[in-house]
């Protein structure tokens, strides 16, 4: 079968690890089953599968892709959740077990004609939503998901800032966040991407540092390093950070004594659990929300999509259809 490959690293280009081509069709073990990928979408954490980070050398050659929609061997329309995980280990929730892994990490990914998963990781497609638009929840969108509506803690209409517009997660953050009726405010460096937020529901768009004409009730917090001051600043006192990536670095002053004294939540958040997963489907279904894609390739032509992820040349989500 077609399939997309990490097949060596490169930390300084990453694109030179990418492979395209035949690659031996998955043999389900017991309890996991195939699926016919009609759709998959693109990550920053296959770009970082490329530089060898969260992966080990002795994986390699691996399909990559944590995201896919497709048809079951039974005919149903599914989507894939990405998560591979012992829901018992984690209490109902795949996302706690300290064993849990992504599609692409020990297991072939989705970027292929045919991906194997549990059983237990495929949920509906609903009817409403194109494959197109389905492999964009798992990952991006389900992150942004639990965020908002399990992590933050917050009623409508309050007010969220979301650092870094223009990414799979910022652009999901703002509209889920606008269809759930909170205020939404974003950042970002480009002036293009301010627009392109408003455009999608932004209530305003600052750059990036920028003062804001009130502290917020709660941050999504993706960039980490260069933007956390901003987003501890933007904050009211008792107000929430939900962080779930740092693709700025992971390592920013912590300025504790704002912190305590302010009373600040700083909550930790990771993709989401499959029944958050069938439950964002239908909450898609029932709004009308659908993900932002920047742009649909096949699957052939998956390097051009790696490499405007690469260069910041996206907003919103990259769909490989197969």
């Amino acid at each position: 079968m077609f399939a997309v490959t990490a097949a060596r690293f490169d930390a300084d280009n990453p694109l030179a690890g990418l492979e395209l081509g035949e690659h031996p069709e998955p043999q389900p073990p017991d309890g996991w089953t195939t699926v016919q990928v009609r759709a998959a979408a693109l990550n920053h954490h296959d770009v970082w599968t490329l530089r060898g980070v969260g992966i080990s050398a002795d994986r390699l050659p691996i399909v990559l892709g944590c995201d896919a929609a497709g048809v079951d061997e039974h005919g149903n329309e599914v989507i894939v959740h990405a998560v591979v995980g012992d829901p018992v280990a984690g209490g109902s929730d795949e996302t706690l077990d300290p064993r849990r892994s992504l599609l692409s990490e020990r297991y072939d990914g989705t970027f292929a004609e045919k991906v194997a998963v549990p059983r237990r990781n495929l949920v509906p497609k609903p009817g409403g939503l194109s494959f197109e638009d389905a492999a964009c929840l798992p990952t991006a969108y389900l992150t942004a998901y639990r965020m908002l509506f399990d992590k933050a803690g917050l009623e409508p209409g309050a007010t969220v800032l979301v650092q870094g517009a223009g990414g799979g997660v910022a652009t999901a953050l703002i509209v889920l966040g606008r269809a759930a009726g909170y205020r939404i405010w974003a950042t970002s460096r480009s002036e293009a991407k301010r627009a392109r937020a408003v455009e999608l529901g932004a209530d305003q768009a600052f750059a990036v540092g920028e003062r804001l004409p009130e502290r917020v009730d709660a941050v999504m917090e993706t960039v980490g390093e260069a933007t956390w001051a901003h987003s501890l600043r933007a904050l009211r006192p008792g107000g929430t950070i939900v962080i779930s990536g740092a693709t700025s670095g992971a390592v920013p002053p912590a300025e504790l004594n704002r912190v305590f004294f302010l009373q600040l939540s700083v909550v930790g958040s990771t993709m989401g659990s499959r029944d958050q997963l069938v439950r964002l489907a239908r909450f898609c279904e029932q709004t009308g929300v659908r993900p932002v894609i920047d742009r649909t390739l096949p699957l052939a032509g998956a390097r051009d999509g790696f490499a405007a992820m690469i260069a910041g040349d996206l907003f919103g989500k990259v769909v490989f259809t197969v």
